[in-house]
């Protein structure tokens, strides 16, 4: 009720106010229009005058009466003569001129200036053509004068407020008695009605009792009031919803907290679906869960999980629900093959027994006709009836969000498990690959001495395999490999370590074995060569046989270096003798052997010593166009006569013997030679020793090396492998990043053999990506390799890394590169190695490949 006066008393002041500007504004507007109005009437009474002929005298006396009239009233008038009027008929008395006077003179344009208590208008009377009869010496629009017309509007003013402060004094009470008896009857209605919302609200003790508050029909004094109270019984509808779904919320927010895809998850996605059933059920009753995969075309995974074992005829019963929605609407699924699954999240639970309306109406599900990530087509669950509309919505945004999560975490589990087995593994024969054998032979002769025993070597090389690749082709040959490797292992068994080491060299690791027993192996070994023999056609076997040589660890070498060379010696040996047998190490040809051996780092030693190591340039072209976009530099010994021993011969060596740096330099000088003497400006792909990373002079020499035959840095790419750098990754980080700052470029060579080649391609700043070309190779016969080559040619034109393949060997081979999106290509089929760079350019220019 205070309030009500206050403010009433605030409005009556602020309606004076208003008022008061409002009159003082209108007399200001009237004043004007008057000053405006008596100044024109002035200047047309002076015109009549003048044109009836006064004299001056006569015209003079009626301004200064005019003048005397209104010098005692509220209005003055006063008229001034311009400069041409004076120089015409002489001065004439007026008061002195202001700046708005001879402003008003000067432009001809007419002034009004209004005050706080006065309002003056200052009207310049311009000449017309009837004037000049009279003013000879003005022309028409020029000014003769001004008269000024003053509006004093402190008396009016005066009396008005009076009269009006006087009436508003006089009508000041009935407002406010207004306002009293309107407050009291409105503040009684709206008490009324607040006490009765007031008890309505008061009454809600539980959940339950929203629904009373709903069903209210209260009648309120207000139709403002109704509305409120509407909305209130709105509000509280939606309280009922909110709260019963309060479990729901706080469920799906832990269940996205379980679509985050760990390591953890990773490792077995089927245990990850488990975890998120017994989520799912603390809310919702869900009995199964299911999901279907396409794998091939025309193929599908069914997987179905149960949160407890079924009875035999409840799985029965689930089994055709789900094909019967998967077939319905010819479908795709109705035309494939379906490999089911059934997987159990607690074994040990109570029987499930469904009937058959409840498997077929409470089972709800999700296809879609393209696979989603992980090749998921469909995903569903079997759970009691559900009623709550509300709870529906969210199952159905779970298999909405499962359909894709799922996906994800197997296609993740399925990738992860295909680099562990091409980190490992030779995709063509499926045994371990040259890296795996080296870290298998380490662990194996560690093992040997710290437990006394011995560990046999064989290395097995297939006699004149090249003629069969070349007479069949690749993928015959392919094919015999692959073939002979799987009998390899069924006569081997699993106490033998088998791997490819590379083309048709195989090489076997006998933990615990002294020679007696490797050279019985060593047999087997060559009886399964000699008795292996792959279809052809009704006239042809395709037919292998071998050379084999063998050692002993600690016996013949004292590590895995000079072992393998010891062994790989008297394969040769074997090869020299005729193929077809195994050359053991007799206690009496031991002393020519390791004088062989002896020989070869003598050979080696000298090459490096009197410069007489070459390079060899293989072209490596584009795939589109074949046209050339680099040379790779290989390392070559001339030997006797036109005869060159390849790296793969010696590099061992060098490296045993601590002078690989010193080979790398003498063929980067001799290939920068080449390369400046032709004039070729493409780019120079070069490999990079592991040991090169640890010595400090590597990067002055090479940048010299550059300086000294003017290449380009950004022309030089160094290639580093995987399976051959340092273990030290930021040692090797620190180097690559001393390598890009002089502007040479980088590599992964062998890109896919191991983990550490993604490592590589994340933390490095990688300009090339060169495909392992073993899964090159076999692209055209095997859908994982080709699968695996798609991901890293994809992988790479994401990271924006240019992609070469190697060992492409075939015109099939090259167009599936170049339909692969892989930038460039390298192998025989593209061009052999050769020391000759100009006869490659030559070659090029004319025949492009």
């Amino acid at each position: 009720m205070q309030r009500t006066f206050i403010y009433s008393v605030l409005g009556f002041l602020v309606l004076v106010s208003v008022t008061h500007y409002a009159f003082t504004k209108s007399v200001a507007q009237n004043a004007s229009a008057m000053a405006e109005r008596v100044a024109k009437q002035t200047f047309n009474s002076m015109y009549l005058v003048m044109s009836q002929g006064w004299s001056r005298e006569q015209l003079e006396q009626f301004v200064h009466q005019m003048e005397k009239d209104n010098r005692d009233s509220d209005l003055r008038v006063t008229i001034f003569r311009g400069d041409l009027v004076t120089k015409k008929f002489g001065e004439m008395a007026s008061p002195a001129m202001s700046d708005t006077h001879r402003e008003v003179l000067s432009s001809g344009e007419s002034q009004l200036v209004t005050n706080e208590d006065s309002v003056s208008y200052f009207y310049a009377l311009n000449a017309k053509e009837v004037c000049t009869h009279c003013h000879t010496n003005v022309e028409d629009g020029d000014t003769l004068g001004m008269i000024e017309v003053t509006q004093e509007l402190d008396h009016s003013l005066l009396n008005a407020n009076k009269e009006l402060i006087l009436t508003l004094i006089l009508v000041s009470p009935l407002p406010l008695l207004l306002a009293f008896f309107a407050t009291r009857q409105i503040s009684s209605r709206i008490n009324s009605s607040i006490e009765n919302l007031a008890t309505s609200i008061e009454s809600i003790e539980s959940i339950s009792d929203l629904s009373r508050l709903e069903q209210g029909k209260e009648r309120l004094a207000f139709r403002e009031l109704q509305q409120i109270f509407g909305q209130v019984r709105a509000l509280s509808s939606k309280l009922n919803d909110i709260a019963v779904d309060k479990e729901l919320l706080e469920f799906e927010i832990r269940l996205l907290e379980k679509f985050v895809i760990t390591s953890e998850v990773v490792r077995d996605w089927r245990e990850y679906v488990s975890y998120l059933m017994i989520d799912i059920n603390k809310v919702m009753k869900v009995y199964t869960m299911f999901s279907i995969f396409k794998v091939e075309n025309e193929v599908f995974d069914l997987e179905i999980f149960w949160l407890q074992p079924p009875t035999k005829r409840t799985r029965e019963l689930m089994e055709q629900a789900i094909m019967k929605r998967l077939e319905q609407d010819n479908s795709p699924f109705a035309f494939g093959d379906v490999n089911l699954r059934h997987n159990l999240v607690d074994e040990y639970g109570p029987e499930l027994e469904l009937d058959e309306k409840s498997v077929e109406l409470q089972t709800k599900s999700l296809l879609v006709e393209t696979p989603k990530i992980g090749g998921i087509v469909g995903i569903g669950v079997h759970s009691d009836t559900i009623q709550d509309t509300t709870k529906l919505l969210v199952l159905e945004s779970i298999l909405s969000t499962l359909l894709n999560v799922v996906g994800s975490v197997r296609a993740i589990y399925k990738y992860t498990k295909d680099l562990e087995y091409y980190a490992t593994r030779d995709p063509l024969t499926n045994l371990y690959n040259q890296r795996m054998f080296w870290e298998l032979l380490d662990y194996e002769l560690d093992r040997a001495d710290r437990h006394d025993y011995k560990v046999a070597l064989l290395l097995l090389d297939l006699d004149n395999f090249k003629a069969i690749n070349d007479g069949y082709g690749h993928s015959w040959g392919d094919k015999l490999l692959a073939d002979f490797s799987a009998a390899l292992q069924r006569a081997l068994g699993k106490d033998a370590i088998i791997a490819r080491y590379g083309g048709d060299e195989f090489v076997i690791v006998l933990p615990e074995s002294d020679a007696a027993h490797a050279a019985q192996v060593a047999e087997t070994v060559l009886l399964t060569s000699r008795n292996h023999a792959l279809y052809y056609d009704s006239n042809t076997f395709l037919k292998l046989t071998g050379s084999l040589g063998m050692g002993i660890y600690p016996d013949h070498a004292q590590n895995k270096k000079d072992l393998f060379m010891f062994v790989d010696n008297l394969m040769y040996r074997a090869k020299n003798s005729g193929k077809d047998q195994i050359a053991l190490p007799d206690e009496n040809e031991l002393v020519d052997i390791f004088k062989e051996m002896s020989d070869k780092t003598v050979l080696v030693t000298q090459a490096i010593e009197r410069r007489e190591l070459i390079p060899a340039f293989q072209p490596i072209v584009n795939s589109r166009d074949g046209e050339i976009h680099a040379v790779e530099v290989l390392s070559r010994i001339k030997l006797s006569g036109d005869r060159l021993m390849s790296a793969s011969e010696f590099i061992e060596i060098a490296e045993s013997i601590g002078k690989v740096h010193q080979l790398d330099y003498i063929v980067m000088d001799k290939a920068f030679e080449q390369v400046q003497a032709t004039g070729y400006d493409g780019m120079i792909f070069i490999n990079l020793s592991p040991r090169s990373i640890i010595i400090s002079d590597f990067i002055p020499t090479i940048r010299k090396l550059a300086e000294d035959h003017r290449i380009n840095a950004e022309k030089v790419v160094f290639e580093i492998t995987e399976r051959d750098t340092v273990k030290n990754i930021s040692v090797l980080e620190s180097f690559v990043m001393n390598l890009k700052d002089q502007g040479f470029k980088l590599a992964i060579d062998d890109f896919g053999s191991g983990f550490s080649s993604f490592h590589y391609l994340k933390h490095l700043p990688i300009d090339y990506v060169k495909i392992e070309g073993e899964f090159i190779a076999n692209m055209a016969n095997d859908a994982r390799d080709m699968a695996f080559v798609n991901s890293i040619s994809h992988l790479s034109q994401e990271l924006n890394v240019e992609t070469v393949a190697e060992f492409v060997e075939s015109e099939e081979v090259l167009n599936l590169v170049e339909k692969a999106g892989i930038t460039y290509a390298q192998g025989f089929h593209v061009g052999k190695p050769t020391p000759d760079l100009e006869a490659i350019l030559n070659t090029m220019q004319r025949e492009p490949a």
